[in-house]
Order: C-alpha cells, then structure tokens, then sequence
C-alpha cells in the first residue's frame, strides 16, 4: 500500500483540529481545571502546522517550513505546560517564548534541501526534549495521585521519544534525505500515519485523565466533610465495608472513639457560626495529627466526631483518647478571647467488626459518651461491657 504524505498531514491537521475542539469544549462544561485550555490550544497549533507542512514547496518556504515548525513546537510544548498546569506545577513562559524565537532563527538560518538534515536536526531536539518532559510529569502524576490514566499517557508518549531520538541519529549522519515530501515516502509515510495514530490516542488519553481526576475528587467530596475534611458517615460505612471484606479471615478488631465537642452550642448562639466552623477545624487538625496512617477520622454530624482505630484495644484507644484531649486543649489556648473554652467528652469502644456491625459498636460508644457527660463533661470514659475472650 503507497501512502500519500501530503493526505496524511492533511488529515493529521484535521484530526488535530477536531480534537482541540473537543478539547475546549471540555472546559466549556465547567467540570475541569483549565488545563484543558491548553491541550486544546495545542491541538490547534501542531494541526496548523500539519496544514502548512502539507503544502511545502507550494507556498512560501516561510509558512511551510519556520511557521510551520514552529506552530508544532510550540502546540508540543503548551500540551506539556497544560500537563504541568494540571499538576499544579509552576510555568515558564519566558522560557517558552526564548524557545520558540531560538527555533525560528535557527530554521531560518538553514534553508533549502541543504540545510533539511540540520532542520530535522532542530526539531528532533525540541520534541524529544518535550514529550521526555511530558513523560516524567506524566509519571509524577501516577505515583503522586495514582491516576491509572496517568500510565497511560505516559506509555504513549514514551515511543515518541525513542523516534526522535533515532532521528537526530539519522539526521547528525545526514540519512535524511534532503526533502519532507520526497516521491517514495516509503517509511516515513508510515511513521507519519502512525504520529496521527499517536495523536488521537493521546488526545483521548488526556481527557481520560481530566475525567479520572474530576471523577475521584467527586467520590472524595461524596466522602468527605468539606468543612474538616474527615469522612462522613457515608464514607465511614464504606472504609469499613471494604476493611471487612478485603480484610484477612479471623478476627478485625477496632476501637472506635466518639467524642463530643462540650457547649458547643452555646458557643455558636454566643459567638456566631464562623467561630463554631473555626473550632470544628481546630478540632479536626488537632486529631489528625495524634493518628497513624490508617486511622480514620469521621464527622458524624454537629459536633460530634468518631476516630477509628484499626487492631487497637481498649486500654490503648483510651490513651489516644485523652491525648487528643490535650492538644485540642493545647491548641485552643492559643484563642484568648474564649471565655469557658470548649472541652470534650469521649466515649469509647472495642470491638470485632466481623461478629458486630458498625452501628452496634457506635451505640456501645454512645453509651460510653453520655455516661463521661452525666459525670461533668471533659473526660473520658470506656464501654462497661466485658469484652469477648
């Protein structure tokens, strides 16, 4: 089969061009960050360059060789400051514009067939340079985030790499003819087809990636407390339904804390709800930082919390217990206009979340809770009922 390299670059432009669209359209529905602004800014660059590049030496040299170089180095390297924007790194963009000037001097400086290998040269550089680039934020984004579509964008910009490379070889030893549109494209007619090939597949990985990450954020926020940031009780009951069914067999033990932030009541009718919403977060920092790493934290609504602590007992839970205690108030001393600071009342319970269910062990806690409240508030106190053997 003989591939037209004119046709190929012609429907590559297209292809890019439906794709930006699609690109900025994704914006446009409000469900992203605006990276996707600049993948779509890209598209429209490296297809205007396919375009011009199609009509080499049928339009002027300045078009189809510096513009269009150029306009596909600089799509190269907006789609690698979109990623880098969608993973909240910083940009440069006086380096960007250095970049591009120093190509199209540089392309300008080496016209004609004779100076094809040295533009081949160039732009083999720049592009391996980027999508090498591409593929370590693409990575950083995998192991950071643990975005699956991540890996994916990664393994389709890693290839690239390898030809350009293999490229620059060719052209630095000048086995690269001396024109983009020779009559026998031969394999370069295919390694072109398969750049397009490359190209929407890469389009759609990208929006793979704004969707997984639109997607998980959207479980988190499902999930999570948007004033503290701990779970909800939504998304207690199903840490803990994935715990006991992803678990071992034998036994799962949890303590679980209840705790009760005291007067908090009457703090917000005398101080208003923004300094109740600040206590709740001083609460909450406050926590987090006596917890391990799998330990959760969940608001069970109001003022009240739980804390979860996987394969801890009783004895040791009540320890946790009165440490946080202490650095809520360690932390609310620092607030000196608080007449009667808050204090809390906790209340805790051991159990098998195999042989009892999660409401079973928070009513145990409960009971717990409101006997340290009838004994004068700002205490601990644990389940009365003698634990299994």
């Amino acid at each position: 089969m003989i591939l037209d390299l004119r046709t190929i670059f012609v429907t590559g432009a297209l292809t890019c061009f439906i794709i930006g669209l699609m690109q900025l359209m994704t914006f446009a529905t409000g469900r992203f960050t605006r990276s996707p602004i600049w993948w779509g800014t890209s598209s429209l660059c490296i297809g205007a360059g396919l375009l011009a590049a199609a009509f080499r030496d049928v339009i002027p040299d300045l078009i189809s060789i510096e513009f269009a170089n150029t306009a596909m180095l600089a799509g190269c390297l907006l789609l690698l400051f979109g990623i880098r924007h969608f993973g909240g790194r910083e940009l440069h963009w006086f380096g960007l514009g250095v970049v591009l000037l120093a190509v199209w001097i540089l392309l300008s400086l080496s016209p004609g067939e004779q100076g094809y290998a040295t533009r081949v040269m160039i732009v083999a550089v720049v592009m391996a340079l980027c999508d090498a680039a591409i593929v370590r934020e693409a990575i950083r984004l995998g192991l950071e985030e643990r975005l699956r579509s991540a890996w994916l964008l990664a393994a389709l910009f890693a290839p690239t790499v390898v030809i350009y490379v293999g490229r620059m070889g060719l052209a630095a030893f000048d086995r690269v003819g001396t024109t983009l549109l020779p009559r026998d494209a031969g394999a370069n007619a295919w390694l072109a087809a398969t750049g397009v090939a490359f190209i929407i597949l890469r389009g759609q990985a990208l929006l793979l990636l704004a969707a997984e990450r639109s997607n998980r954020m959207l479980a988190t926020l499902a999930r999570r407390d948007p004033l503290t940031g701990a779970m909800n009780r939504s998304g207690l009951e199903q840490w803990l339904d994935q715990q006991v069914r992803g678990g071992q067999r034998g036994e799962m033990r949890v303590s679980i804390l209840l705790v009760d932030i005291d007067h908090f009541k009457t703090l917000n009718d005398t101080r208003g709800h923004a300094a109740g919403d600040e206590i709740l977060r001083v609460f909450a920092h406050a926590v987090q930082g006596q917890l391990r790493g799998g330990d959760i934290l969940a608001r069970q609504g109001g003022d009240e919390f739980a804390v979860v602590l996987p394969g801890v007992g009783v004895r040791e839970a009540v320890r946790v217990a009165e440490r946080i205690r202490g650095v809520f108030k360690d932390a609310l001393a620092e607030f000196h206009d608080l007449a009667g600071p808050p204090t809390l009342s906790i209340g805790v319970a051991e159990s098998d979340l195999r042989s009892r269910g999660l409401d079973q062990l928070l009513a145990e806690a409960d009971e717990a809770l409101y006997r340290a409240k009838r004994l004068g508030r700002d205490r601990v106190q644990a389940q009365l009922r003698p634990l299994e053997a």
